[in-house]
């Protein structure tokens, strides 16, 4: 199928999207790690007499701007301390870029300095303050520095910059942080951010000394927030895995939150993807509803004390797919590659974050800053499973995924790249309608199921068309499952007689001494707030030579324009999946299931989802005669 006879496609090629602006982004520069303050924690440690050449950051500035970052940051180490700091900002504002500036503030104490920086676009500064009082503050980074830091607030408050307060929370300053949201409250448009002890450098050195337990960390923050809702200050937290500080889940903050988009450090040749390699999520959050954007542990902590902390939630429903956003259209001839033998480059663009989709001689870029999954899932999403997008819709979201999704595949410039697997990828349009594909395999299923048939969660039906003509026949006597009663109501006017529907919770079901010959959960699987509930009662109402068959979508990435994602993101549609769980992640959850019955299980028929498929996969298994 070309692209003229897709239904997506249909009719004249779509109109080449606009040139758009620089995306808001910041770029994280490393002058080097030298400081004039000795905190106990710090996690450069190790490499403080590595400094950086003014020339090597000047590059590295021009970097930033040809990329299309519209801020660079400057930190260190502490970068207020270099000569070079008034010339490499002059260079930043010539360059059309904002200024900002990641300190212990001490040099900012002095008005001169302030007043200059502000006047070469200074408008975000992220500043170390990790007491309320001198002896606090003073003996974590051991010199008499809190008078300058607070100096530099006063300097830097109510001045139209995007202004933050981080505090490194320890076992020293665990029980001062009220003070802290005491002294920030004196200040205007200040936003105070608590983040937990990086176990690293200094931290890794004296982890019993410095390193507190997480959830005493979480426990104080969140007393500490009550408090700053009080004094009316905004409170933030960072390195804390958010089932722990219940009322402040959306409250967390990291490199992402702050939009930086890259960073670099002293030596390395070009700017990278932000991270968070130091930070894990242990086995106890797999089916975590706030997986998506939360810190998870830090390895090093992990490491020592385990995962017991944690409180995963899983009751709250999760997104089922995220947006790519069209940033830019980029020009190059066709069979090259502008990442590998252009000025873009490998290295700035995040595997899974960024999206490069190719059409002759044009390629959209895009990228998803979404939160609710982790860089790893949308990696796996995109790469592993190929579950990627052009949304062709026309309202907030695709209905008929066969007619208005578009597939987009590895492009064949990747075969053979050295930097394939560590790449962003280039990626192509498939016109083929993978969707009414896949899908017929469900279909040949339900077409040859006889006998009782409980469908649980059955919504509006999507399968009615082949399981009505069966019902009408009397080939099956269908019993339909559901909580949303509407939908029943709408269910039951399209039913032939003998179908029964009855309204309920598939994890709460009544069946009396009900048996069944199938059991069937069609795309409401990761809908169920508990599965494995529903299918130990599913399994149980098997009888001999009855069929359980399950099919369900995994997550997927859509690309869109801003505007599509605007009226995506505003649209009414609500979060109805608790989980994303793959063919791999059911069959665990179906044999465990089986085992607590002491059942023995047949697969009959397994489809995973892959590159060149649908987000669909599918499951049979039966009970053996």
């Amino acid at each position: 199928m070309d692209d003229r006879s897709h239904p997506a496609w249909a009719g004249p090629r779509p109109p080449r999207p606009p040139r758009l602006q620089p995306g808001d982004y910041k770029a994280l520069i490393k002058v080097g790690y030298g400081c004039n303050e000795h905190c106990t924690f710090c996690h450069t440690l190790d490499v403080r007499p590595i400094d950086g050449d003014a020339e090597e950051v000047e590059r590295k500035i021009l970097r930033a701007a040809e990329l299309g970052h519209s801020m660079v940051v400057l930190s260190g180490g502490e970068p207020t301390i270099r000569p070079e700091l008034l010339r490499w900002a002059a260079r930043i504002a010539d360059l059309g870029l904002d200024l900002g500036l990641v300190t212990n503030g001490r040099a900012l104490a002095y008005p001169e300095l302030t007043d200059k920086l502000l006047a070469h676009r200074l408008r975000y500064v992220y500043l170390s303050l990790h007491g309320g009082s001198a002896p606090v503050h003073n003996r974590l980074v051991r010199s008499d520095a809190f008078d300058q830091a607070v100096a530099a607030l006063r300097n830097l408050a109510g001045r139209d910059l995007d202004l933050t307060v981080n505090c490194v929370v320890t076992r020293q300053n665990v029980a001062h942080l009220r003070g802290l949201v005491d002294l920030v409250a004196g200040f205007a448009g200040v936003t105070l951010k608590f983040s937990m002890v990086e176990p690293k450098g200094g931290a890794a050195r004296n982890f019993e000394l410095l390193v507190p337990r997480v959830a005493a960390v979480a426990e104080a923050v969140v007393a500490a927030a009550a408090h700053a809702r009080e004094r009316g200050v905004r409170v933030q937290h960072g390195g804390i895995p958010r089932c722990l500080v219940p009322g402040l889940e959306d409250s967390y903050s990291d490199l992402r939150s702050h939009r930086y988009w890259t960073m670099v450090e002293i030596g390395e040749p070009d700017l990278f993807p932000v991270d968070d390699d130091n930070k894990r999520h242990p086995p106890a959050c797999d089916g975590c509803s706030l997986r998506g954007g939360c810190p998870g542990l830090y390895r090093g902590y992990h490491e020592v004390h385990g995962a017991g902390e944690l409180r995963p939630v899983t009751d709250r429903p999760r997104a089922n797919s995220f947006n790519y956003t069209l940033e830019a259209v980029h020009e190059a001839a066709e069979g090259t590659c502008p990442l590998r033998q252009g000025p873009l480059g490998v290295t700035p663009w995040e595997r899974g974050r960024h999206l490069f989709v190719r059409r002759g001689a044009a390629i959209a870029r895009y990228r998803a800053d979404t939160r609710d999954f982790t860089d790893e899932e949308i990696a796996a999403v995109k790469h592993d499973l190929g579950q990627v997008y052009v949304d062709a819709a026309r309202g907030p979201a695709p209905q008929d995924f066969a007619r208005e999704l578009v597939p987009l595949t590895r492009s064949p410039l990747c075969a053979g790249c050295p930097h394939f697997s560590a790449c962003t990828g280039m990626f192509e349009p498939v016109f083929e309608d993978i969707f009414t594909r896949d899908d017929a395999a469900v279909r040949a299923r339900l077409a040859a199921l006889v006998g009782d048939v409980l469908d649980l969660g059955c919504g509006d039906a999507p399968y009615l068309e082949v399981l009505a003509p069966r019902i009408a026949a009397g080939g099956i006597r269908y019993t339909g499952v559901d909580p949303d009663e509407a939908a029943l109501t709408r269910l039951r006017a399209r039913l032939p007689p003998g179908a029964t529907l009855e309204r309920g919770d598939a994890e709460a079901l009544e069946l009396g001494e009900r048996r069944f010959d199938a059991v069937t959960i069609l795309r409401s699987y990761n809908h169920l707030r508990d599965p494995d509930r529903v299918l130990v009662t599913a399994l149980s109402r098997l009888r001999p030579g009855g069929v359980l068959v399950v099919c369900d979508n995994t997550a997927f990435g859509l690309a869109r324009t801003p505007a599509q994602t605007t009226r995506g993101e505003r649209s009414s549609a609500r979060r109805e999946h608790y989980r994303n769980d793959d063919a791999a992640a059911a069959v665990r959850r179906i044999e465990a299931a089986a085992a607590a019955l002491d059942l023995r299980l047949e697969a009959l028929e397994r489809r995973e989802i892959g590159p060149g498929t649908s987000n669909q996969w599918l499951l049979v298994h039966c009970i053996p005669t």
